[in-house]
């Protein structure tokens, strides 16, 4: 047996070690050879700018990718809603581990829920689709809410509140979970107000194509349903030529009549950032089996959405 240390690229921030070290702890199990960590600095740690301005596209994942191709790691981890969804020569995405709650939650002031917030809060988020949806619900109910831009990890961000320059943000409930938080949330936001991104609550697990018995070794970790889902909310995105950072969300759930899996559905939103337009659709189809059948369930999806005026909302494309 091989027992060379594999080399795992991750970011350094406190969630990526997070996620990159329940994977190590997992990829140790399947393989039976250490497993090391290597720090690698992404443009999108760098930057001070919002995530609208520098692109968000593959800001998180380019420095991990290079790294690859250049034999420097073995592997990387991903959070999946940062990916591009084209995938580049040369690397495979070698497994997408069990999804976590892919919802959005609030961390608010006195424990506040979302709706029990007083008139002109003030809100984090450096999404465009959380404000555009946040907004779209203020608007429909009647709420008076102010979506601040911010940027920062999850310490920094909850520390607004903490500290009184915001009422609430807005953090992704898996990335609170994997960091022990999760018991921080004040409120846990409904998909029916708000969708999370494409792959949020997933990871992605990123090797070189030719590494064959590697890929063999960390598809064990694989989880068909959720590479289905994930698969399909990405093809949504790619099919609307958005990028990370655009106003989409999507959401692929399964449907079951009591324990009897039925169908699939996909769910997809798109917004302009003020919530005073939105195109929001969804569709079912037959359980995808297979990768074509669920990238053809998300481009489905949206023709329709285009047919609705979908690229006229979204305020970045991808170039």
């Amino acid at each position: 047996m091989n027992s060379k240390a594999l080399r795992l690229g991750t970011r350094r921030s406190r969630l990526a070690m997070a996620q990159s070290g329940q994977v190590a702890d997992a990829v140790r199990e399947v393989t039976g050879r250490p497993v090391e960590l290597v720090e690698i600095t992404t443009y999108g740690d760098t930057s001070r700018e919002h995530l609208a301005q520098i692109g968000g596209t593959g800001v998180f994942v380019t420095a991990l990718r290079d790294a690859l191709l250049r034999g420097e790691v073995d592997f990387a981890v991903h959070s999946l809603k940062d990916l591009p969804t084209a995938q580049p020569e040369g690397l495979v995405l070698a497994a997408v581990p069990l999804r976590e709650d892919p919802r959005d939650v609030i961390v608010a002031r006195d424990a506040l829920k979302f709706t029990d917030l007083p008139r002109g809060a003030r809100i984090g988020t450096g999404s465009p689709r959380r404000t555009a949806q946040l907004n779209a619900y203020a608007r429909a109910h009647g709420l008076d809410i102010r979506a601040v831009p911010i940027r920062g990890n999850v310490d920094t961000r909850i520390r607004y509140v903490q500290d009184g320059e915001l009422d609430a943000v807005v953090l992704a409930a898996a990335g609170l979970s994997r960091i022990g938080r999760i018991d921080e949330v004040t409120d846990f936001l409904s998909v029916d107000t708000v969708l999370p991104a494409p792959g949020q609550g997933a990871l992605a697990i990123e090797c070189a194509a030719d590494n064959v018995d590697l890929i063999a070794s960390l598809g064990e970790l694989d989880d068909p349903t959720t590479r289905a889902a994930v698969t399909a909310e990405r093809s949504l995105l790619a099919a609307l030529e958005a990028g990370c950072s655009a106003p989409v969300g999507a959401l692929a759930d399964l449907l079951a009549d009591g324990q009897i899996v039925k169908e699939m559905r996909l769910r997809g939103i798109v917004g302009t950032t003020d919530g005073s337009r939105t195109v929001q659709l969804s569709t079912t189809g037959p359980v995808p089996e297979t990768y074509d059948q669920a990238m053809a369930l998300g481009r489905e999806l949206a023709a329709e959405m285009l047919a609705q005026g979908a690229a006229g909302l979204m305020g970045e494309r991808a170039l």
